[in-house]
């Protein structure tokens, strides 16, 4: 599903931040994709990977996984209510990056906010994103934290989820959560509630294919200008060989002047040449109709609009 250009995108800008130096120096731009689970989280890590060196050139860090997921996982669970220590930034900091400076530290983990089998937790839709926003944000102090969220319709989003939760059903899963009342709007509010001053960019799931690029320069935060690699990675996925084949021909003879012509581009050969088993999903789930998904999904379509209009969210539509 590709929502329609609500036309409130908002461009933020980036910020003036000095280089980073270790041991309390100036602050340290933070750009974290948090999720959510099941939107492409791992392949969209994987195309800032590939261009982690040519980032770097321009001060942006793009560390493997390994570097931070476990270390900020153990240490937001050990802070409980407490304050960090003083220098426990500058500790995380160091383990993090492996050279002395910095302007910008790129970091991409789908499953921030909580593990699927606890989303539903008590009921409650991501219950513990306030409690991991506040924690993260007291291990880095003084630094510009940015916040990086995909959506997913409902109707796609919990069976997809629940296919990672071993051993309960689905009722279980849900904790007493009506589907219905699953709105991703409320989760910004959360959000923004807690961490006024982190900006929040926001995109759907369904409209990456269309994005992918564009992703990788909001949250790498690289100049316009930089060229990219990787920026085809999703779309290669769900397009056959023949279909990717004509479109880079096509590009090379037609190259678009807008971002919005090479979107439309994009539409077209997708609506040619994509592979069926990629983007159709075929779900079985007890009491999972086409008519509550339906229902789901008009809901999902209203949420979006309204979180489009949102007050500090830079929402990406295509």
């Amino acid at each position: 599903m590709a929502l329609p250009d609500c036309g409130f995108a908002v461009q933020k800008s980036p910020y003036n931040a000095p280089e980073h130096t270790r041991n309390g120096g100036p602050t340290l731009q933070i750009a974290y994709h948090i999720g959510a689970s099941c939107t492409d989280g791992e392949r969209l890590l994987k195309s800032l990977l590939k261009n982690a060196d040519a980032f770097s050139q321009q001060g942006i860090k793009v560390p493997g996984p390994g570097k931070y997921r476990r270390l900020l996982r153990e240490t937001i669970q050990n802070l409980g209510d407490n304050d960090p220590a003083p220098d426990t930034r500058d500790i995380l900091i160091d383990a993090i990056l492996d050279e002395d400076t910095a302007t910008r530290l790129v970091m991409s983990h789908a499953d921030f906010i909580c593990v699927p089998r606890r989303i539903f937790d008590n009921g409650n839709f991501f219950e513990l994103i306030e409690m991991k926003i506040t924690r993260l944000r007291k291990l880095f102090p003084g630094d510009e934290i940015e916040l990086h969220l995909a959506l997913r319709d409902p109707a796609t989003f919990v069976p997809a989820v629940f296919q990672k939760v071993k051993g309960a059903t689905l009722a279980e899963f849900l904790n007493g959560m009506d589907p219905r009342d699953i709105l991703w709007s409320d989760v910004v509010r959360r959000i923004q509630a807690v961490a006024p001053e982190m900006p929040l960019t926001v995109w759907c799931n369904e409209d990456t294919p269309l994005l992918w690029a564009q992703l990788i320069r909001e949250i790498s935060g690289v100049d316009p200008l930089t060229k990219i690699t990787g920026g085809f990675d999703l779309l290669s996925a769900i397009m056959s060989a023949e279909g990717m084949k004509r479109f880079v021909s096509y590009l090379k003879t037609h190259p678009p002047q807008t971002e919005v012509q090479k979107r439309r581009i994009i539409a077209a050969f997708l609506d040619k040449y994509a592979l069926e088993d990629e983007i159709e999903e075929e779900i079985d789930l007890p009491g999972w109709t086409a008519e509550l998904m339906d229902e789901l999904t008009q809901i999902y379509e209203d949420d979006v609009f309204e979180i489009a209009r949102m007050s500090g969210v830079n929402f990406i539509a295509p």
